[in-house]
């Protein structure tokens, strides 16, 4: 896979690649071609070496990373930004995250940040819901298209598209249209309830709002 040096304007996408479940090298190269920055975490560079993918960034905590790898990586990566960050009290994603909003990004895209481990996919996705105020996040895979709602959201879907509403927490004032199952100012919690398998009820707008909470809109596909 080629270098994704096709834009280089900080108000596209920044791509961050975990260290989860591989997606399909098509959406990888989508993603890529319109990145300004590639930013991956930790043992993650392994996997992307294999790919040859051009990065910019290389960051975490490198606690079973050995010197010799350095030299390797920063051989085939060059130039190269490798940003330690040993902090425990986050993850590595968590870390990948904050140093995108520190350097002004606007939005990143994320990958490989779901499947195998649940525990790592289940933190990754709900916790990007802390950074919903601060830069616009969408998590993909082969399956799915994840992101915060952030005040109200409206989008043109096609008749049927899978749409579900997970709440992280208790999510209050739920109000949609254009879905099967429309909900009107009603509470969501996880664990208890949530508004999994939903759909557009025909081709034209949905749209969501709450009123407190957060919500995991995702757009989903078999």
């Amino acid at each position: 896979m080629s270098s994704h040096h096709i834009v280089r304007d900080e108000q596209e996408p920044a791509l961050l690649i975990a260290n989860g479940e591989s997606c399909h090298p098509e959406l990888l190269g989508q993603l890529l071609e319109w990145s300004p920055v590639v930013v991956v975490l930790d043992h993650a560079i392994y996997r992307v070496l294999d790919l040859d993918i051009k990065i910019d960034v290389w960051l975490g905590d490198f606690d079973q990373i050995q010197e010799t790898d350095f030299e390797q990586v920063r051989a085939r990566q060059y130039p190269l930004d490798i940003v330690h960050t040993p902090d425990q009290d986050k993850t590595d994603l968590e870390k990948g995250i904050d140093y995108l909003i520190e350097r002004g990004f606007p939005a990143v895209n994320i990958i490989w940040a779901t499947g195998r481990r649940a525990d790592h996919a289940i933190t990754n996705m709900t916790n990007i819901v802390r950074y919903k105020d601060r830069i616009r996040i969408v998590v993909f895979d082969d399956h799915s298209k994840i992101f915060p709602l952030v005040g109200r959201f409206e989008k043109w879907y096609a008749a049927k598209t899978p749409i579900s509403l997970i709440p992280v927490g208790t999510v209050t004032g739920i109000r949609t249209e254009g879905l099967t199952y429309n909900l009107h100012n009603e509470t969501l919690t996880l664990g208890y309830r949530t508004g999994n398998s939903n759909e557009a009820a025909e081709d034209g707008f949905v749209c969501i709002t709450a009123e407190s909470g957060d919500l995991l809109i995702m757009e989903c596909w078999d």
